[in-house]
């Protein structure tokens, strides 16, 4: 199951930058996970400052 950002994001890009198979990009007011590109590993939630990402 892939990641997805809640609307507590605050765009900082941390996930972005963590992500090691760049499934994460700069959306309309939060980044967004790209599910088929998602790998289920985590690093976007160890990342993030304000615990935006959630495994679904």
């Amino acid at each position: 199951m892939a990641y997805k950002i809640s609307d507590d994001c605050v765009s900082c890009g941390a996930c972005a930058e963590a992500c090691p198979v760049s499934a994460i990009s700069e959306g309309d007011g939060k980044y967004e996970i790209d599910a088929d590109t998602c790998i289920d590993c985590g690093s976007c939630a160890d990342a993030c400052p304000v615990d935006a990402p959630k495994a679904d």
